[in-house]
Protein backbone atom coordinates (compact mmCIF):
# COMPACT_ATOMS: atom_id res chain seq x y z
CA UNK A 1 0.00 0.00 0.00
CA UNK A 2 1.36 3.40 -0.98
CA UNK A 3 2.22 5.74 1.86
CA UNK A 4 -0.17 8.62 2.43
CA UNK A 5 0.74 11.95 0.91
CA UNK A 6 1.72 14.60 3.43
CA UNK A 7 0.15 18.07 3.48
CA UNK A 8 1.44 20.97 5.54
CA UNK A 9 -1.27 23.42 6.59
CA UNK A 10 0.09 26.74 7.82
CA UNK A 11 -2.28 27.91 10.60
CA UNK A 12 -4.00 25.87 13.27
CA UNK A 13 -6.49 28.53 14.33
CA UNK A 14 -10.18 27.88 14.87
CA UNK A 15 -11.08 29.07 11.37
CA UNK A 16 -8.72 26.49 9.86
CA UNK A 17 -10.17 23.48 11.70
CA UNK A 18 -12.73 22.56 9.04
CA UNK A 19 -10.04 22.71 6.37
CA UNK A 20 -7.73 20.49 8.42
CA UNK A 21 -10.60 18.04 8.88
CA UNK A 22 -11.20 18.03 5.11
CA UNK A 23 -7.55 17.16 4.50
CA UNK A 24 -7.87 14.27 6.95
CA UNK A 25 -10.99 13.07 5.10
CA UNK A 26 -8.88 12.99 1.94
CA UNK A 27 -6.67 10.37 3.64
CA UNK A 28 -3.68 12.67 3.91
CA UNK A 29 -1.03 12.81 6.61
CA UNK A 30 -1.61 16.33 7.90
CA UNK A 31 1.05 18.49 9.51
CA UNK A 32 -0.10 21.80 11.01
CA UNK A 33 2.13 24.74 11.90
CA UNK A 34 1.19 27.45 14.39
CA UNK A 35 3.00 29.35 17.13
CA UNK A 36 0.25 28.58 19.67
CA UNK A 37 0.91 25.18 21.27
CA UNK A 38 -2.79 25.03 22.12
CA UNK A 39 -4.01 25.87 18.60
CA UNK A 40 -7.33 24.07 17.97
CA UNK A 41 -6.07 22.56 14.72
CA UNK A 42 -3.39 20.57 16.52
CA UNK A 43 -6.08 18.39 18.10
CA UNK A 44 -6.84 16.70 14.77
CA UNK A 45 -3.44 17.02 13.06
CA UNK A 46 -1.08 14.06 12.68
CA UNK A 47 1.98 16.19 13.47
CA UNK A 48 2.66 19.73 14.58
CA UNK A 49 5.27 22.40 14.01
CA UNK A 50 5.23 25.10 16.68
CA UNK A 51 6.38 28.17 14.83
CA UNK A 52 4.82 31.52 13.89
CA UNK A 53 2.82 31.42 10.68
CA UNK A 54 4.08 34.94 9.89
CA UNK A 55 7.76 33.96 10.19
CA UNK A 56 8.38 32.63 6.69
CA UNK A 57 12.02 31.68 7.23
CA UNK A 58 11.44 29.94 10.55
CA UNK A 59 8.47 27.97 9.20
CA UNK A 60 10.40 27.01 6.06
CA UNK A 61 13.31 25.77 8.22
CA UNK A 62 10.95 23.77 10.40
CA UNK A 63 9.24 22.30 7.33
CA UNK A 64 12.59 21.43 5.79
CA UNK A 65 13.77 19.73 8.98
CA UNK A 66 10.52 17.77 9.15
CA UNK A 67 10.73 16.72 5.49
CA UNK A 68 14.34 15.62 5.97
CA UNK A 69 14.00 13.74 9.25
CA UNK A 70 10.38 12.56 9.51
CA UNK A 71 8.68 12.24 6.11
CA UNK A 72 8.59 14.15 2.82
CA UNK A 73 6.07 16.95 2.44
CA UNK A 74 4.02 16.79 -0.77
CA UNK A 75 2.11 20.06 -0.58
CA UNK A 76 1.55 23.20 1.47
CA UNK A 77 -1.43 25.55 1.92
CA UNK A 78 -2.59 28.16 4.41
CA UNK A 79 -6.16 28.44 5.68
CA UNK A 80 -7.57 31.45 7.50
CA UNK A 81 -4.21 33.22 7.80
CA UNK A 82 -2.83 35.86 5.47
CA UNK A 83 0.55 34.18 5.02
CA UNK A 84 1.06 33.45 1.31
CA UNK A 85 4.71 34.51 1.63
CA UNK A 86 5.26 31.75 4.18
CA UNK A 87 3.57 29.21 1.90
CA UNK A 88 5.49 30.39 -1.18
CA UNK A 89 8.78 30.27 0.73
CA UNK A 90 8.15 26.68 1.81
CA UNK A 91 7.03 25.65 -1.67
CA UNK A 92 10.15 27.18 -3.24
CA UNK A 93 12.44 25.62 -0.64
CA UNK A 94 10.95 22.13 -0.96
CA UNK A 95 10.19 22.20 -4.69
CA UNK A 96 6.41 22.04 -4.23
CA UNK A 97 3.59 23.47 -6.37
CA UNK A 98 2.63 27.03 -5.50
CA UNK A 99 2.58 30.65 -6.56
CA UNK A 100 5.79 32.64 -6.93
CA UNK A 101 7.35 34.58 -4.08
CA UNK A 102 6.83 37.77 -6.07
CA UNK A 103 3.09 37.12 -6.37
CA UNK A 104 2.88 36.28 -2.68
CA UNK A 105 4.67 39.46 -1.68
CA UNK A 106 2.46 41.59 -3.92
CA UNK A 107 -0.62 39.99 -2.34
CA UNK A 108 0.47 40.98 1.18
CA UNK A 109 1.57 44.54 0.43
CA UNK A 110 -1.53 46.60 -0.35
CA UNK A 111 0.46 49.50 -1.77
CA UNK A 112 2.57 47.35 -4.09
CA UNK A 113 -0.58 45.46 -5.07
CA UNK A 114 -2.41 48.64 -6.04
CA UNK A 115 0.60 49.89 -7.96
CA UNK A 116 0.68 46.66 -9.95
CA UNK A 117 -3.06 46.83 -10.61
CA UNK A 118 -2.71 50.43 -11.81
CA UNK A 119 0.08 49.39 -14.17
CA UNK A 120 -2.01 46.55 -15.61
CA UNK A 121 -5.26 48.47 -15.97
CA UNK A 122 -7.19 46.65 -13.22
CA UNK A 123 -9.95 48.98 -11.92
CA UNK A 124 -9.15 50.22 -8.39
CA UNK A 125 -10.01 53.23 -6.24
CA UNK A 126 -7.63 56.19 -6.36
CA UNK A 127 -4.82 55.58 -3.83
CA UNK A 128 -1.64 57.11 -2.47
CA UNK A 129 1.11 56.35 0.01
CA UNK A 130 1.05 58.48 3.19
CA UNK A 131 4.48 58.97 4.73
CA UNK A 132 3.53 61.55 7.35
CA UNK A 133 0.69 63.49 8.92
CA UNK A 134 1.49 66.52 6.76
CA UNK A 135 1.26 64.30 3.67
CA UNK A 136 -2.17 63.09 4.81
CA UNK A 137 -3.32 66.64 5.46
CA UNK A 138 -2.19 67.67 1.98
CA UNK A 139 -4.18 64.87 0.33
CA UNK A 140 -7.28 65.73 2.38
CA UNK A 141 -6.98 69.37 1.37
CA UNK A 142 -6.81 68.35 -2.28
CA UNK A 143 -9.39 65.56 -2.36
CA UNK A 144 -11.65 66.06 0.64
CA UNK A 145 -12.36 63.58 3.43
CA UNK A 146 -14.16 60.89 1.43
CA UNK A 147 -11.12 58.67 1.93
CA UNK A 148 -10.10 55.46 3.68
CA UNK A 149 -6.85 55.24 5.61
CA UNK A 150 -5.27 51.84 6.23
CA UNK A 151 -2.02 50.11 7.14
CA UNK A 152 -0.18 48.81 4.08
CA UNK A 153 0.43 45.33 5.47
CA UNK A 154 -2.09 44.36 8.13
CA UNK A 155 -5.20 42.17 8.08
CA UNK A 156 -8.67 41.63 9.56
CA UNK A 157 -9.65 45.27 9.12
CA UNK A 158 -7.17 46.43 11.76
CA UNK A 159 -6.45 50.14 11.51
CA UNK A 160 -8.81 50.72 8.56
CA UNK A 161 -10.84 53.91 9.07
CA UNK A 162 -13.07 56.29 7.15
CA UNK A 163 -11.93 59.90 7.27
CA UNK A 164 -15.30 61.50 6.50
CA UNK A 165 -16.47 60.90 10.09
CA UNK A 166 -14.72 64.04 11.39
CA UNK A 167 -12.07 61.84 12.98
CA UNK A 168 -8.88 63.64 13.99
CA UNK A 169 -6.39 63.09 11.18
CA UNK A 170 -3.41 62.72 13.50
CA UNK A 171 -5.24 60.04 15.49
CA UNK A 172 -6.31 58.18 12.35
CA UNK A 173 -2.77 58.24 10.97
CA UNK A 174 -1.23 56.95 14.21
CA UNK A 175 -3.83 54.18 14.51
CA UNK A 176 -3.16 52.97 10.98
CA UNK A 177 0.61 53.20 11.40
CA UNK A 178 0.49 51.23 14.66
CA UNK A 179 -1.17 48.29 12.89
CA UNK A 180 1.49 48.07 10.17
CA UNK A 181 4.48 45.82 10.91
CA UNK A 182 6.53 48.10 8.65
CA UNK A 183 4.92 51.35 9.90
CA UNK A 184 3.57 52.19 6.43
CA UNK A 185 0.24 53.85 5.73
CA UNK A 186 -1.84 54.48 2.61
CA UNK A 187 -5.14 56.10 1.69
CA UNK A 188 -7.63 55.40 -1.04
CA UNK A 189 -10.88 56.86 -2.27
CA UNK A 190 -14.01 55.60 -0.56
CA UNK A 191 -16.33 54.23 -3.23
CA UNK A 192 -19.96 53.77 -2.31
CA UNK A 193 -21.84 50.66 -3.38
CA UNK A 194 -22.35 47.01 -2.50
CA UNK A 195 -19.27 45.03 -1.58
CA UNK A 196 -18.70 41.37 -2.35
CA UNK A 197 -16.24 38.68 -1.36
CA UNK A 198 -15.15 36.19 -3.99
CA UNK A 199 -13.24 32.92 -3.70
CA UNK A 200 -11.70 31.66 -6.91
CA UNK A 201 -9.27 29.14 -8.30
CA UNK A 202 -7.06 30.13 -11.23
CA UNK A 203 -6.55 27.21 -13.61
CA UNK A 204 -4.06 27.93 -16.39
CA UNK A 205 -4.87 31.63 -16.24
CA UNK A 206 -8.65 31.17 -16.26
CA UNK A 207 -10.53 32.19 -13.12
CA UNK A 208 -13.30 29.96 -11.72
CA UNK A 209 -15.35 31.59 -8.95
CA UNK A 210 -17.74 29.31 -7.04
CA UNK A 211 -17.60 31.60 -3.99
CA UNK A 212 -19.54 34.87 -4.38
CA UNK A 213 -20.92 36.53 -1.24
CA UNK A 214 -22.64 39.85 -0.59
CA UNK A 215 -20.79 41.37 2.38
CA UNK A 216 -22.98 42.61 5.23
CA UNK A 217 -22.11 46.09 6.49
CA UNK A 218 -25.22 46.86 8.52
CA UNK A 219 -22.96 48.02 11.39
CA UNK A 220 -21.04 50.51 9.25
CA UNK A 221 -22.61 53.70 10.59
CA UNK A 222 -22.84 52.49 14.19
CA UNK A 223 -19.15 51.49 14.27
CA UNK A 224 -17.76 54.43 12.29
CA UNK A 225 -14.99 55.23 11.58
CA UNK A 226 -14.24 51.49 11.59
CA UNK A 227 -15.28 49.05 8.86
CA UNK A 228 -16.99 46.19 10.69
CA UNK A 229 -18.25 43.39 8.47
CA UNK A 230 -21.04 41.32 9.99
CA UNK A 231 -20.98 38.21 7.83
CA UNK A 232 -22.38 37.78 4.37
CA UNK A 233 -25.13 36.36 2.17
CA UNK A 234 -24.99 33.77 -0.60
CA UNK A 235 -25.96 33.58 -3.40
CA UNK A 236 -25.37 37.19 -4.35
CA UNK A 237 -28.38 39.32 -5.18
CA UNK A 238 -26.43 41.44 -7.65
CA UNK A 239 -27.65 41.26 -11.28
CA UNK A 240 -26.09 38.45 -13.30
CA UNK A 241 -24.32 40.84 -15.66
CA UNK A 242 -22.71 42.66 -12.73
CA UNK A 243 -21.62 39.36 -11.19
CA UNK A 244 -20.02 38.45 -14.50
CA UNK A 245 -18.14 41.77 -14.52
CA UNK A 246 -16.92 41.09 -10.99
CA UNK A 247 -15.61 37.66 -12.00
CA UNK A 248 -13.84 39.15 -15.02
CA UNK A 249 -12.25 41.80 -12.79
CA UNK A 250 -11.06 39.20 -10.29
CA UNK A 251 -9.50 37.24 -13.14
CA UNK A 252 -7.68 40.33 -14.39
CA UNK A 253 -6.42 41.02 -10.87
CA UNK A 254 -5.15 37.46 -10.44
CA UNK A 255 -3.32 37.63 -13.76
CA UNK A 256 -1.85 41.02 -12.84
CA UNK A 257 -0.27 39.47 -9.75
CA UNK A 258 1.19 36.70 -11.90
CA UNK A 259 -1.03 33.92 -10.57
CA UNK A 260 -1.85 31.44 -13.33
CA UNK A 261 -2.64 28.54 -10.99
CA UNK A 262 -3.71 29.13 -7.42
CA UNK A 263 -6.39 30.33 -5.04
CA UNK A 264 -7.34 34.02 -4.92
CA UNK A 265 -9.81 35.77 -2.65
CA UNK A 266 -11.24 39.10 -3.77
CA UNK A 267 -12.71 42.06 -1.89
CA UNK A 268 -14.65 44.02 -4.49
CA UNK A 269 -16.86 47.12 -4.42
CA UNK A 270 -19.43 47.72 -7.16
CA UNK A 271 -19.55 51.48 -7.62
CA UNK A 272 -22.08 52.89 -10.10
CA UNK A 273 -22.37 49.47 -11.72
CA UNK A 274 -18.63 48.93 -12.16
CA UNK A 275 -16.45 46.60 -10.03
CA UNK A 276 -13.30 47.93 -8.37
CA UNK A 277 -10.73 45.81 -6.53
CA UNK A 278 -10.22 46.81 -2.91
CA UNK A 279 -7.85 43.93 -2.18
CA UNK A 280 -6.91 40.52 -3.52
CA UNK A 281 -5.55 37.79 -1.24
CA UNK A 282 -3.59 34.76 -2.43
CA UNK A 283 -4.83 32.26 0.13
CA UNK A 284 -7.82 30.34 1.39
CA UNK A 285 -10.05 32.78 3.25
CA UNK A 286 -10.89 32.93 6.91
CA UNK A 287 -14.35 33.50 8.25
CA UNK A 288 -15.51 30.01 7.18
CA UNK A 289 -16.17 31.26 3.63
CA UNK A 290 -14.13 28.60 1.85
CA UNK A 291 -14.57 25.80 4.38
CA UNK A 292 -18.32 26.00 5.06
CA UNK A 293 -20.20 28.64 3.10
CA UNK A 294 -19.18 27.60 -0.41
CA UNK A 295 -20.03 23.89 0.12
CA UNK A 296 -23.36 24.80 1.74
CA UNK A 297 -24.21 27.25 -1.04
CA UNK A 298 -23.03 25.32 -4.11
CA UNK A 299 -21.90 21.82 -3.16
CA UNK A 300 -18.40 22.61 -4.46
CA UNK A 301 -15.56 21.04 -2.48
CA UNK A 302 -13.46 24.16 -2.79
CA UNK A 303 -10.93 23.38 -0.07
CA UNK A 304 -10.49 19.89 -1.50
CA UNK A 305 -9.73 21.37 -4.93
CA UNK A 306 -7.13 23.75 -3.49
CA UNK A 307 -5.49 20.91 -1.56
CA UNK A 308 -5.35 18.73 -4.67
CA UNK A 309 -3.72 21.56 -6.62
CA UNK A 310 -1.17 22.03 -3.81
CA UNK A 311 -0.31 18.34 -4.08
CA UNK A 312 0.27 18.66 -7.82
CA UNK A 313 -2.91 16.80 -8.73
CA UNK A 314 -5.18 17.80 -11.59
CA UNK A 315 -8.22 19.97 -10.91
CA UNK A 316 -10.86 20.31 -13.62
CA UNK A 317 -13.12 23.32 -14.23
CA UNK A 318 -16.10 20.99 -13.76
CA UNK A 319 -14.91 20.37 -10.18
CA UNK A 320 -15.64 24.03 -9.52
CA UNK A 321 -19.08 24.19 -11.14
CA UNK A 322 -21.93 24.72 -8.65
CA UNK A 323 -24.11 21.64 -8.19
CA UNK A 324 -26.98 23.63 -6.69
CA UNK A 325 -27.76 27.06 -5.23
CA UNK A 326 -28.89 27.15 -1.61
CA UNK A 327 -29.29 30.35 0.41
CA UNK A 328 -26.65 30.80 3.12
CA UNK A 329 -26.49 33.58 5.70
CA UNK A 330 -23.60 34.17 8.08
CA UNK A 331 -23.73 36.54 11.05
CA UNK A 332 -21.42 37.27 13.96
CA UNK A 333 -22.00 38.04 17.63
CA UNK A 334 -20.34 41.24 18.87
CA UNK A 335 -20.68 41.51 22.67
CA UNK A 336 -20.30 44.71 24.64
CA UNK A 337 -16.63 45.40 25.36
CA UNK A 338 -15.30 44.04 28.65
CA UNK A 339 -14.38 40.82 30.39
CA UNK A 340 -16.73 37.92 29.59
CA UNK A 341 -18.63 36.73 32.66
CA UNK A 342 -20.95 34.22 31.01
CA UNK A 343 -21.83 32.72 27.63
CA UNK A 344 -25.38 31.35 27.47
CA UNK A 345 -27.95 30.20 24.94
CA UNK A 346 -25.57 28.44 22.54
CA UNK A 347 -27.46 25.12 22.67
CA UNK A 348 -30.76 26.93 22.17
CA UNK A 349 -29.30 28.80 19.19
CA UNK A 350 -27.96 25.57 17.66
CA UNK A 351 -31.43 24.01 17.85
CA UNK A 352 -33.00 26.68 15.62
CA UNK A 353 -34.17 24.97 12.40
CA UNK A 354 -31.93 25.94 9.50
CA UNK A 355 -28.84 26.64 11.62
CA UNK A 356 -25.91 24.64 10.25
CA UNK A 357 -23.22 25.69 12.65
CA UNK A 358 -22.33 27.88 15.58
CA UNK A 359 -18.72 28.54 16.49
CA UNK A 360 -17.99 30.30 19.77
CA UNK A 361 -14.45 31.65 19.59
CA UNK A 362 -14.50 33.52 22.91
CA UNK A 363 -14.30 32.00 26.37
CA UNK A 364 -15.34 33.09 29.83
CA UNK A 365 -12.65 35.36 31.18
CA UNK A 366 -11.62 36.69 27.78
CA UNK A 367 -11.60 40.45 27.29
CA UNK A 368 -13.73 41.66 24.39
CA UNK A 369 -12.21 44.76 22.76
CA UNK A 370 -14.28 47.57 21.24
CA UNK A 371 -15.57 46.73 17.77
CA UNK A 372 -12.76 48.23 15.70
CA UNK A 373 -11.87 45.08 13.72
CA UNK A 374 -12.84 41.42 13.29
CA UNK A 375 -10.99 40.71 16.54
CA UNK A 376 -14.13 41.80 18.45
CA UNK A 377 -16.20 38.86 17.17
CA UNK A 378 -17.09 36.33 19.84
CA UNK A 379 -19.24 33.84 17.93
CA UNK A 380 -20.33 32.96 14.40
CA UNK A 381 -23.70 31.69 13.20
CA UNK A 382 -24.20 29.97 9.86
CA UNK A 383 -27.68 29.16 8.55
CA UNK A 384 -29.10 27.98 5.25
CA UNK A 385 -32.47 27.51 3.62
CA UNK A 386 -34.34 27.22 0.36
CA UNK A 387 -34.82 31.00 0.37
CA UNK A 388 -32.79 33.96 1.58
CA UNK A 389 -35.56 35.02 3.96
CA UNK A 390 -35.61 31.59 5.61
CA UNK A 391 -31.84 31.53 6.05
CA UNK A 392 -31.80 35.09 7.41
CA UNK A 393 -34.58 34.34 9.88
CA UNK A 394 -32.73 31.29 11.19
CA UNK A 395 -29.43 33.18 11.53
CA UNK A 396 -31.11 36.12 13.27
CA UNK A 397 -32.95 33.86 15.71
CA UNK A 398 -29.71 32.08 16.60
CA UNK A 399 -27.80 35.33 17.11
CA UNK A 400 -30.58 36.64 19.36
CA UNK A 401 -30.52 33.43 21.42
CA UNK A 402 -26.85 33.79 22.32
CA UNK A 403 -26.23 35.87 25.44
CA UNK A 404 -22.68 36.96 26.22
CA UNK A 405 -22.46 38.93 29.46
CA UNK A 406 -19.49 41.21 29.94
CA UNK A 407 -18.27 43.53 32.65
CA UNK A 408 -16.15 46.62 32.15
CA UNK A 409 -12.50 45.60 32.28
CA UNK A 410 -10.21 47.28 34.80
CA UNK A 411 -8.08 49.99 33.26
Amino acid sequence: MAEKKTLLIVCGGIEAVHGIARAKEMDLHVVVSDRDPDAPGFAIADDRLIVSTYDAEATARAAGDYARTVRPIDGVVCIGADVPVTVATIAARLGLPGISLEAARLATDKLAMKQRFAERGVPIPWFASVESLSCLERHVAERGRDLVIKPVDSRGGRGVQRLNTNIDLALAFERAKAESPTARVMIEAYLSGPQVSTESLMLNGICHTPGFSDRNYEMLERCAPWFIENGGDLPSRLPEDVQSLVCDTVQAAGRALGIANGNIKGDIVVHEGRPYVIELAARLSGGYFCTREIPLNTGVDFVGCVIRMALGEAVSPCDLEPRFQRAVVQRYVFPEPGRILAIEGVDRAASVPGVDEIVVSARTGDVVPPATSSHARAAMVLASGTTYDAALAAASAAVNAIRITTAASPS
